[in-house]
């Protein structure tokens, strides 16, 4: 298959609380809808999430990219000082990426956004030793641990999908924006939904538009 016309391999960076499995399975629509445009590669944040005594799920494998708090907890609207983790997290993405390689392009849900958003700051900056052509954040938003601060000071280049909902409780639609104006080259798909990846037929274009120019770019 040549390359303009073979599917693009892409990263699937979940959220908080999530992991790949739990990723493949909520993002089952969205697969659907981009089957011959995207070679999803899932893969889990090494971080285990701390399960409480009274949470039904204690049980259940969650995982997140880094920690906030300093009771191993998350929170994207915390001021923090600490990023605990981060370093891992970006080792786990790494060997990732060299294993599967070559990637085209990373995906991000929530916190797994958030984390795409510092990668693009990262590879930006020269500072990953592996490369990708383009991202798509979905309820993405700023990290406000103070560690990640000078990864915003930049424009990034590098061609971005921005998706978020008009009623998104998690990730308000303002902090997805906030994010936003962090890049130069950004489609955005702004759908009526909550926290979720949106993958309607309405969407299926905004998708298609976005994966046809990165996949001509090959």
């Amino acid at each position: 298959m040549s390359n303009n016309t073979r599917p693009l391999r892409v990263l699937m960076i979940h959220g908080y609380r999530q992991n790949a499995s739990s990723c493949r399975e909520k993002s089952g629509a969205f697969r659907k809808l981009t089957k011959r445009h995207i070679d999803p590669v899932f893969i889990s944040a090494p971080l285990v999430v701390p399960s409480k005594p009274d949470e039904a799920n204690s049980a259940a494998d969650e995982r997140g990219w880094w920690f906030s708090g300093a009771d191993d907890s998350f929170s994207a609207g915390q001021q923090s000082e600490l990023c605990r983790g981060f370093e891992a997290s970006l080792a786990t993405v790494r060997a990732a990426a060299l294993e599967h390689a070559p990637i085209d392009g990373v995906l991000g849900f929530s916190q797994g956004a958030a984390l795409v958003g510092l990668l693009c700051a990262l590879q930006q900056r020269g500072e990953l030793d592996w490369t990708f052509r383009f991202a798509i954040l979905v309820a993405g938003f700023r990290s406000r641990s103070m560690p990640h601060a000078k990864l915003y000071e930049e424009s990034i280049t590098l061609p971005t999908l921005h998706v978020f909902g008009d009623t998104d409780r998690v990730i308000p639609k303002e902090m997805s924006e906030d994010l936003l104006k962090c890049y130069t080259d950004a489609a955005v798909l702004n759908h009526s939904g909550g926290h979720h990846i949106p993958a309607t037929s309405k969407d299926k274009g905004v998708y298609l538009e976005f994966l046809d120019r990165m996949r001509l770019q090959c």
